[in-house]
């Protein structure tokens, strides 16, 4: 009896001459594969900001040994943006300062990110009036980090017309946000602050807390007399 048909040899055609084509195919395909994946990685590769380039002295700062992985967001208004020594931005990452490349600041740098970080891909860090990331904060992927929003106090107007408001945005040293974080203008956190995925935040935090919810709100707390324990300190 003959083997059954698999689908991708036509009735009556010659079986080893179709496998055969359908295995060069096959093989062909992975070759091709092989070949996009390295070209896409060794475009990314040189892609990639690293403070030599050129682009890089656009910056207010960059330092030493830091890089913008490629593929890069939306960045623009450099001048306004000052990365630090060892920090490393992700891909797809947007930095920016103002609403547009041409806009004149009221000083620089407007956003600030400290020595040693990690910004997580997919995260956007819009600033308009003051920023700041210490040292050695990283971040997981898509946080959003913003010291302007829109209001909403007239309610005949688009709130999308109506002027927004800015709040100043410090996160302290060795902090960690989790994926999909958002924090709201007038957030400051503390040093060693952790962020729960998908948390929320706006307000002033102590150090050593760890943050979670919508909006969030103190989970645990550290103080050396009592280590870790759960809910706001005292």
């Amino acid at each position: 009896m003959p083997p059954a048909s698999s689908g991708l040899v036509p009735p009556g055609a010659d079986q080893t001459t179709s496998v055969t084509s359908v295995n060069v195919r096959l093989l062909y395909r992975q070759w091709l594969g092989e070949r996009v994946r390295a070209v896409r990685r060794y475009t990314n590769e040189v892609a990639t900001v690293a403070p030599h380039d050129r682009y890089a002295s656009q910056f207010f700062y960059f330092g030493r040994g830091a890089g913008l992985m490629a593929p890069q967001g939306v960045i623009y208004n450099e001048r306004y943006l000052s990365i630090g020594d060892e920090t490393l931005v992700g891909p797809n990452v947007c930095l920016t300062a103002g609403i547009n490349g041409d806009q004149a600041m009221l000083h620089a740098p407007v956003v600030t990110i400290g020595r040693k970080c990690v910004i997580g891909r997919g995260s956007h860090i819009v600033g308009h009036w003051s920023i700041v990331l210490g040292d050695e904060i990283q971040t997981g992927p898509y946080v959003y980090i913003t010291d302007q929003n829109h209001t909403y106090l007239d309610p005949d107007e688009p709130v999308g017309w109506q002027a927004p408001e800015e709040a100043a945005v410090s996160i302290g040293s060795g902090s960690w946000l989790g994926a999909n974080v958002v924090i709201l203008p007038g957030t400051h956190l503390g040093r060693n602050t952790t962020v729960a995925a998908g948390a929320v935040v706006r307000g002033t935090f102590p150090d050593h807390v760890v943050l979670g919810g919508v909006p969030a709100r103190i989970l645990r707390h550290y103080t050396l007399e009592s280590g870790w324990q759960s809910g706001s300190p005292a």
